[in-house]
């Protein structure tokens, strides 16, 4: 897939592409990420792309000129699906990750100031996206987050497949405790039955331990889930529900 990202600080993401998962996923030609600076697109001679709102108030928004005429030359199969980083977009969740990673080419527009004339909202977005309830500097760092979780679902990232859809929030659970070696340490123990070479008891005690994790750290995913008498008497055992 192609991902282009659109922004006024765009060296920000430059290193954590040339590194980890990233990196590999780009090596394997599974992903291509280009970043381009939206004042490559301003006409002035200043370069500039931000003004001030009409009708007062604090703060610079983004012009439109530069970002469709950005958007334009980027997008020539009309094709790509365009994410306007913003606090004000619907919030990410590992679901939007995997279905981003299914796109052929995403433009991710990244927000600055008090964010973006109304009209580019109205005709080029197509998915506004947030990845919290708090205010950055930018959408840089967002877009950064957004390409990191898909980028970690694509074929050929992890070296098991399987580990980017047993991770926290992929069934809607936060993931279950781990450990390694050495069995012993500080006077802490691995639990027994990760020992116990029994696959079928050690998948229970995960779920039952991941359940409890999701209840007493993040009891609003449990509302998502249909939960059985056996999960409510786990629950009921470790002191999480009435």
């Amino acid at each position: 897939m192609k991902i282009d990202v659109l922004a006024l600080f765009p060296e920000i993401l430059a290193p954590a592409l040339k590194t980890g998962i990233l990196r590999r996923v780009q090596d394997a030609d599974k992903l291509t990420v280009n970043l381009h600076n939206l004042r490559e697109w301003a006409t002035d001679k200043h370069k500039s792309v931000d003004d001030y709102p009409y009708g007062g108030g604090a703060g610079m928004i983004l012009k439109p000129e530069p970002i469709f005429a950005a958007i334009t030359a980027l997008n020539t199969q009309e094709t790509a699906h365009v994410v306007y980083l913003t606090p004000q977009g619907v919030p990410l969740t590992q679901a939007l990750a995997e279905s981003f990673s299914l796109e052929s080419h995403l433009i991710l527009l990244c927000g600055r100031y008090k964010g973006v004339d109304e009209r580019v909202r109205h005709q080029l977005v197509t998915t506004e996206l947030s990845i919290g309830d708090y205010v950055l500097s930018g959408g840089e760092i967002a877009a950064l987050v957004l390409i990191d979780a898909i980028g970690r679902v694509l074929p050929g990232a992890l070296g098991d497949y399987e580990s980017a859809h047993v991770d926290s929030f992929s069934h809607d659970l936060l993931d279950h405790p781990h450990y390694t070696r050495p069995a012993a340490f500080a006077g802490m123990n691995v639990p027994e039955v990760l020992l116990s070479g029994d696959h079928k008891d050690i998948e229970k005690w995960r779920y039952a331990e991941a359940l409890k994790r999701t209840a007493k750290h993040r009891p609003d995913l449990l509302q998502k889930l249909e939960l059985t008498e056996e999960d409510i008497a786990i629950l009921k055992t470790a002191g999480l529900v009435d």
